[in-house]
């Protein structure tokens, strides 16, 4: 039954339950688990996203621990996914077990005939794989569909026990499972879609609790079965989809995985990744056709990189817009622009606010932030340029600063095209240098340089001549 059905899932009588109470002590945090975040979003977020491909008539969200978080946290997520009406929620005070959660929920979805449950902490199903399970259901008319997964180590999760001919006989839990049954590879994904009518008749006759007055929805399977119901499973067809997410390292796998699949989609649209295991990328990050990521580069947030550039090795980039055939070299780059043809690095820092280019360099150790570069703006050499406005073709020479905090309160500095700004130079803004200007090196310009001049704003030169040995203390003897 692991084959996918080509025809479409229809939504209009499917109810979506999603099973979100529990407190995932395992997390360590103050937070609820299932807001723990995965990629920038709520492990919950993901759920609700690959819940959206269902396009469900009603959603109905379990909620317990922290449930006024989470019922907040819910409603922006299904808002922003999409979801044609916001999601309903039901509270279970106490933790009595996944069958107990999926009882009290279907109180709360009549006028559907069939439903599927999920996990909120379950980041990682693709849409595709609950298409498949709701299409199995409804074309097999079975009363129950689970998804199940293969892991070279299954522990940790529940065990599907078949029979000779491979039909599913029952799920049994690892604390409750023989040798024998523990030896199973075949696990659980705690994912079903099922008819409502005999389920709700199910949980009419109340199914028996365990040690702890849990009530589990694995036990529904054996429960239909005794009634003769028709009971199929559907295989993952990726087994990381199934993984579940209870601990700071299952967060950091998910990472890995969902990372993996977005540079795959980069690398079969033209993009060359040089080392997959090294580069992180976003999900709503872009990536031109031609363009190379080299080992170590980071791209987050909104980044959109252009066609035909290189990023990296060793770059983090931030809700950066970078356009066609540039460089960003060994840099970090943070809410800007950086126009056609530029190239930044090695091991600069570009700030919130700036735009670069077309066609310009910032180098070595040169930090820019909220500054515009015009076309051709060469700034090369460990400098400052803060605040300002620096027009086309100027050069910036090594160890240039634009001072532009007076303490209190940011200035501008304007530097006009074809001016030659000299190494070691302080601007001390507010300031303007002309059109075709020249600073001399070693200056600080306070005043506004004309167009055309040549300023040079530096102490004269005076030599002392010292003379030796030093006196027992140290200190020079001089005369002048």
């Amino acid at each position: 039954m692991g084959r996918p059905r080509s025809g479409p899932a229809r939504g209009n009588d499917l109810a979506v339950i999603i099973l979100a109470a529990g407190e995932g002590t395992r997390m360590k945090s103050d937070r609820p688990k299932v807001l723990m975040p995965l990629a920038g979003t709520p492990l919950l977020g993901h759920v609700l996203a690959a819940a959206k491909g269902l396009d469900p008539a009603v959603m109905a969200v379990v909620v317990g621990h922290q449930a006024a978080a989470v019922e907040g946290a819910a409603r922006s997520l299904a808002q922003e996914a999409g979801f044609r009406a916001p999601p309903r929620f039901v509270l279970q005070e106490r933790p009595l077990g996944t069958g107990d959660a999926a009882a009290r929920a279907l109180k709360s979805v009549d006028g559907c005939s069939r439903a599927v449950v999920l996990y909120g902490d379950v980041p990682l199903l693709k849409p595709e794989t609950l298409r498949n399970l709701v299409t199995v259901q409804r074309e097999e008319k079975a009363a129950l569909v689970l998804l199940t997964g293969y892991r070279p180590d299954p522990r940790g999760y529940g065990r599907i026990v078949r029979d000779a001919k491979g039909e599913v006989l029952r799920i049994v839990e690892e604390s409750e499972a023989s040798g024998k049954e523990r030896a199973i590879r075949e696990i659980n994904a705690g994912v079903y879609c099922f008819e409502m009518a005999p389920v709700r008749e199910i949980f009419k006759k109340k199914l028996g609790a365990k040690g702890k007055g849990e009530i589990f929805l694995t036990d529904v399977l054996e429960a239909l079965r005794a009634r003769r119901r028709r009971v199929l499973a559907v295989e993952a067809a990726d087994p990381a989809e199934i993984m579940g997410v209870d601990s700071r390292l299952g967060l950091a796998r998910a990472e890995s995985v969902l990372n993996a699949r977005r540079l795959e989609r980069l690398m079969l649209s033209g993009v060359s990744v040089a080392d997959p295991a090294s580069t992180f990328v976003d999900p709503a990050v872009t990536v031109g056709r031609e363009t190379r990521l080299e080992p170590s580069t980071i791209l987050r947030g909104a980044t959109r990189v252009g066609e035909r550039c290189v990023v990296g090795p060793f770059s983090a980039l931030e809700s950066a817009e970078i356009e066609d055939d540039c460089w960003v070299v060994s840099s970090r780059l943070s809410s800007c622009r950086v126009l056609k043809g530029s190239r930044i690095g090695p091991f600069s820092h570009v700030r919130p606010g700036s735009v670069i280019g077309p066609e310009a360099s910032v180098g070595n150790f040169t930090e820019v932030k909220a500054s515009r570069l015009a076309q051709g703006v060469k700034a090369n050499h460990l400098s400052y340029l803060g605040d300002a406005e620096v027009g086309a073709g100027v050069n910036v020479g090594a160890g240039v600063i634009t001072c532009n905090f007076d303490g209190k309160r940011k200035h501008k500095t304007v530097i006009e095209e074809g001016a030659f700004i000299g190494s070691n130079v302080n601007l001390v803004a507010p300031v303007r240098v002309g059109a075709w200007a020249l600073v001399g090196a070693g200056s600080t310009v306070t005043k506004d340089v004309p167009p055309g001049a040549v300023a040079i704003a530096r102490s004269r030169q005076k030599n002392i001549e010292r003379r030796r040995p030093l006196g027992e203390n140290g200190a020079d003897h001089v005369r002048a």
